[in-house]
């Protein structure tokens, strides 16, 4: 079993606490390594690194920090292999799933090292004649990055790509159940020869997560993850007034119009529902049909949950992966259960599957109701609810009823309505004719309580600046 360590202000460390993290592949449930747990006195360390090194940083041209992230990518790229074996065998993905995530992150590093050029002020007219107002970008200094299981790389990426081209130091923390990509990856940030204590990667336990947020030196926190998580961020960011960034919970609805293309849409809604086990923040879990074409998309979508099996990738990458842990599955299945029992009618899937690993079936549930449960939270797991509804305004109106809002889905072939939805739903994006995924050079941001901030493009690289006034008489 390899031996990994914490990446502490530019060094692997050697182990300093007792307390170990222990990392199970989800698809066998076996335990595949051990880390010591990042101590407190470490992660100040880091922190304490990090606002040593970042005046320099930001003092740097910032085309030559454009310049490191492009080290940084091709450094990614000759260990591509290598981090996607580590993704792979932490979270159940296919191993060309892992590397493909991979591959996405290095294409993430290239795009905002193009923002080099492109970070802007502005110039405000006056109201006296001999004087300017200027406004500048600035970096916020020191940003923690937490980082969630479901995609541990390609976010990790999203965060601290934006976060060094805007001329900032970053602290990282991986999620425990996925933490050894990000240490492979940290072997890359090393060589790539960015400065000593830029970059930090800890694993560690929530405790020293809640130092390391609440160091003076931390002057953003960055998170994607649950309701709970973002609030428990909330609270740190109160101890220094930090900045908050937080992409929370999701519950997308999906719209079905009478002129959709019933088979196109059940493909589509199959593919995204069971796409790393549903673990997913945008994807598919309340799926609004219109009544005249509600029967027939439910059997389409029967016959395809059906059809679609799960198992261990690593033996069979055309089948849907495992759930994170044990008590993901638990949870998913107790509420299917508690649909069931209020009501819904369980089209497929539903089950505990026996034998090792953290699998649970495709399932696809009828007879739901808004108030259920099951339309009312995240799941975050392969299961589907849907609903039928006899108008364009009431589907408008029932995705609008929720408490999430991180992105909606709808398909008509009605520019009208499509126009209608585009100014009416309450959701920080809206995909017409497809599912998301999240295009990095847009804005991913949520309404309600699906975050605060945003990640991607323009306005997800300007999140992790602060702007300065300056006032010239002259």
């Amino acid at each position: 079993m390899r031996e990994f360590r914490n990446f502490i202000a530019g060094r692997f460390e050697r182990a300093a606490s007792s307390e170990e993290i222990s990392v199970r592949n989800p698809a066998t449930g076996e335990v595949i390594a051990t880390l010591p747990a990042t101590t407190e006195a470490e992660a100040l360390s880091a922190a304490t690194a990090a606002r040593r090194v970042q005046p320099a940083w930001r003092a740097l041209p910032a085309i030559a920090r454009g310049d490191a992230l492009r080290r940084l990518a091709d450094a990614l790229t000759a260990r591509a292999s290598e981090i996607g074996a580590a993704l792979a065998a932490e979270s159940g993905k296919s191993l060309d799933d892992a590397t493909g995530e991979v591959t996405y992150g290095v294409e993430l590093l290239r795009y905002h090292a193009e923002w080099a050029r492109r970070i802007e002020g502005e110039v405000i007219e006056s109201d006296n004649p001999d004087e300017t107002l200027m406004l500048r970008r600035e970096p916020i200094g020191v940003v923690a990055c937490l980082i969630p299981f479901n995609y541990p790389i390609y976010t990790l990426v999203r965060k601290i790509a934006p976060a060094l081209i805007a001329g900032n130091a970053v602290l990282v923390r991986p999620s425990n159940n996925t933490p050894l990509s990000a240490l492979v990856f940290a072997e890359a940030v090393q060589a790539a020869g960015l400065p000593e204590g830029l970059v930090s990667i800890l694993a560690m336990n929530h405790d020293t997560a809640r130092a390391l947020c609440t160091h003076p030196a931390v002057g953003m926190i960055t998170l994607t993850g649950s309701v709970a998580a973002g609030q428990a961020v909330l609270d740190y960011c109160k101890e220094n007034i930090a900045k908050p960034s937080l992409e929370l919970g999701g519950k997308t609805p999906v719209i079905v119009e009478p002129d959709a293309d019933i088979d196109a849409v059940a493909a589509m809604i199959v593919a995204a529902k069971t796409n790393h086990c549903g673990q997913v923040c945008t994807s598919p879990e309340r799926l609004y049909v219109h009544e005249a074409v509600h029967d027939r998309l439910l059997a389409r979508l029967k016959e395809a949950f059906a059809a679609r099996t799960f198992g261990d990738r690593a033996e069979d990458a055309a089948r849907m992966g495992p759930l994170v842990s044990d008590a993901a599955r638990q949870r998913v299945h107790a509420m299917v259960e508690r649909a069931r029992a209020a009501g819904a009618r369980v089209e497929v899937g539903g089950f505990l599957p026996e034998g090792a690993g953290f699998f649970y079936p495709p399932t696809l549930l009828s007879d739901c109701r808004q108030d259920m449960e099951i339309v009312r939270e995240e799941v975050f797991g392969p299961v589907l609810a849907v609903l039928r509804y006899a108008t364009f305004e009431e589907a408008l109106a029932l995705a609008n009823d929720h408490q999430y809002g991180l992105s909606a889905v709808l398909f008509t072939e009605s520019y009208r309505k499509a126009m209608r939805a585009a100014a009416a739903v309450e959701a920080g994006e809206l995909y017409i004719n497809r599912l998301p995924a999240d295009p990095y050079q847009g804005f991913h941001a949520g309404w309600k309580k699906s975050g605060l901030g945003g990640d991607d493009g323009k306005h997800g690289m300007l999140e992790f600046t602060q702007t300065r006034l300056v006032v010239f008489k002259h």
